[in-house]
């Protein structure tokens, strides 16, 4: 058995990397980015950007909300079996759609950020926007030509446990 010590320098030089490399996305067009993305000098004063609560507290309640409300809204149809009304049904879906979007905006601006690729950062919210528009038509289909969500997923479980159900019988 090798000695703790020679253990840990062991460990440490295999997770070990030399080398920084940032995130790039190869498809992606990047904009020139000045060394170490500094601009100016080190004595010109930093100017912050404008505040804006809809960019700062209010998109953080907003993203607790929808979080928070998620718990009650999943919990239900499992403990009354499945059948909710529509409105709860609804109410869950877009909850659900609205915290999707929430979350994938934060992905977007954390690895495709303007600074860096441009207008594809643009491009980029614009087909999360496109993507939660038309996911919301699908929603309201769901409600009204359907059963809803939760009444689309209890079919396709109960259809699964059918078919193995069966198949049982035939062996």
């Amino acid at each position: 058995m090798l000695p703790r010590t020679t253990f840990r320098t062991s460990l440490n030089r295999i997770f070990h990397t030399t080398s920084k490399r940032s995130l790039t996305i190869p498809f992606l067009s990047t904009l020139p980015q000045k060394p170490g993305g500094v601009e100016g000098t080190a004595n010109d004063p930093f100017i912050p950007p404008a505040p804006s609560k809809t960019h700062g507290s209010y998109h953080w309640d907003f993203e607790r909300f929808l979080a928070v409300s998620l718990i009650p809204l999943v919990t239900l149809p499992l403990a009354t079996g499945g059948s909710i009304s529509t409105v709860a049904d609804g109410f869950l879906s877009t909850v659900l759609l609205g915290h999707l979007y929430v979350g994938f905006q934060s992905c977007i601006i954390d690895y495709i950020p303007q600074r860096v690729y441009g207008k594809n950062h643009g491009r980029a919210m614009f087909l999360l926007s496109l993507g939660s528009l038309l996911s919301l038509i699908g929603v309201y289909k769901l409600e009204t030509e359907e059963n809803g969500t939760i009444g689309v997923l209890t079919s396709l479980w109960k259809s699964r446990k059918d078919d193995e159900g069966q198949q049982d019988e035939k062996n």
